[in-house]
């Protein structure tokens, strides 16, 4: 069992102003795996602190941007040291499988961060800019302040790398706060901050519960908030940014679409769907989860998708040849659940899958992949956002209807289209509103390309040099000759 009980606050370990304890629960044993520290408002109010200190008076701000961009090489080269034992602490937090946990949890994250390095070192930080007036006006790029990175136990590192690593290399400092069940691989990675010698306060760790996370977002030392969640949680934290005047990029839910055009394979899409729909038992917010399909040809894409998921190996995360682990929490199951059996009362007929434990499992949070099909766009499980490994295949008439079926949503966060014409799919993806998309593929987050979304999905983008540039204010200073 891992045992940590400090924080990570002005670059050293600090005790917690309190005693309370965050268990980490497998949800593979549903046994004790680890207790963290539950940082309080008052840490929160600490570490604020450091990180503001750090802005203000510190070097980091005005370090030269090309000793950033070696700082985070650096880091991620010590990153990339430690991704076995990094990968196995997820695994046991979070139940994703260790294959997973190896390539997508750690092993991307770490190159991720050499990639968001090589696009700081090519970004104009200063540019001259002739002004309409006769005189010359200097651009520069100048860290936005402290920020607030909320980050939920899904894709943890991920999402800490795409928030904390683009605000670093911007000169920003950071105020990391993840979620109470991924608060283990959090500390880890504080550690690794640690020896990387970057000066005190420029990175500060606090996990704590959610109600500190609403704390630290109104937070008045705070410049910018960098949220990822749910869309209700981010209407929560947008309305309290919005009091303070504080800058907030917000990726949240989804109910992304996947179109398959006449002419597409469903073996094809059932494969990609099963890639983009079921990592991480479908706990991840661009996931695939409505399969928009022919009305002809529905049978064929129930037969194809029923066959490719019940294929998959579901049981112990630990074992390399699992493909799929359980949910993150017994609540994370129950609801899920309440979504097959809402699914099966409202008339959707089930394919594969329901609410029974996978075969060979007989403990542990899990469900099985689990396929729907018939489903009418008014049903409770076409509308809302599972979060779980259920997929719903919905017919359309004809190519308007589907984008039509795929734009009937409160989400705008990702989606794809398949089919043997490119052309056809890059019209089909100009028609569907969505921040991200994939023409023959599930969309797949590229560091070079931003990423967000567009309606209940959220606003900002992270990736990409405009994710950097979400972590820069611009400053104009008009130059006149004497």
């Amino acid at each position: 069992m891992r045992d940590r009980r400090q924080l990570y606050i002005g670059g050293e370990w600090v005790a917690p102003s309190t005693d309370g304890l965050i268990e980490v629960i497998s949800p593979h044993t549903e046994e004790l795996a680890g207790r963290a520290p539950a940082a309080s408002t008052a840490d929160v109010d600490r570490a604020v602190a450091a990180a503001r200190l750090a802005f203000d008076e510190g070097p980091w701000p005005r370090t030269d941007p090309a000793e950033r961009v070696e700082a985070i090489h650096r880091l991620a080269a010590r990153y990339a040291t430690c991704r076995d034992e990094l990968a196995d602490l997820i695994t046991t937090e979070l139940g994703a499988p260790i294959t997973f946990a190896r390539r997508a949890q750690v092993g991307l994250p770490g190159m991720m961060m050499s990639a968001l390095a090589d696009i700081a070192a090519d970004l104009p930080w200063q540019e001259n800019r002739p002004g309409v007036y006769g005189q010359d006006v200097l651009l520069r790029r100048e860290p936005v302040g402290v920020v607030a990175a909320v980050v939920p136990w899904n894709m943890p590192q991920f999402l800490t790398i795409t928030k904390v690593i683009p605000a670093l290399l911007a000169g920003c400092t950071v105020v990391l706060k993840p979620a109470p069940e991924s608060s283990l691989d959090a500390l880890y990675f504080a550690d690794l901050i640690d020896q990387a010698g970057l000066p005190p306060g420029v990175v500060n760790v606090v996990p704590a519960e959610r109600d500190v996370s609403a704390y630290l977002v109104a937070h008045p030392g705070i410049d910018k908030v960098s949220f990822t969640g749910s869309t209700a949680a981010g209407r929560q934290v947008a309305a309290a940014c919005a009091a303070n005047l504080t800058k907030v990029s917000l990726e949240l839910g989804g109910k992304s679409a996947a179109i398959a055009l006449d002419d597409a394979d469903p073996t094809t899409v059932a494969r990609a769907v099963r890639f983009s729909g079921m990592g991480m038992a479908g706990q991840i917010c661009n996931s695939l989860t409505r399969v928009i399909a022919p009305a002809d040809r529905l049978d064929d894409y129930a037969e194809a998708l029923g066959a490719t998921l019940s294929a998959i190996r579901v049981g112990d995360p630990t074992n390399p040849e699992t493909e799929m682990g359980p949910l993150v929490a017994r609540r994370q199951q129950d609801r899920v659940r309440q979504y097959i059996e809402a699914g099966m009362r409202e008339g959707a007929r089930l394919v594969v899958g329901g609410t029974d434990l996978p075969d060979g499992v007989d403990r542990g949070w899990y469900v099985r992949p689990t396929v729907f099909t018939d489903v009418d766009t008014t049903m409770t499980i076409a509308r809302e956002e599972i979060f779980g490994p259920v997929l719903v295949l919905i017919p359309y008439r004809d190519p308007d209807h589907a984008v039509r079926i795929a734009n009937d949503s409160e989400y705008g966060l990702a989606g794809a289209v398949f089919t043997a014409d490119t052309q056809h799919g890059l019209d089909i993806a100009g028609r569907v509103r969505a921040g991200t998309f994939g023409v023959n593929q599930g969309y797949s987050m590229d560091p070079a390309a931003p990423f967000g979304g567009v309606k209940g999905s959220g606003y900002g983008r992270e990736l990409g040099r405009e994710g950097l540039e979400s972590y820069l204010d611009i400053k104009s200073i008009s130059i006149a000759t004497q």
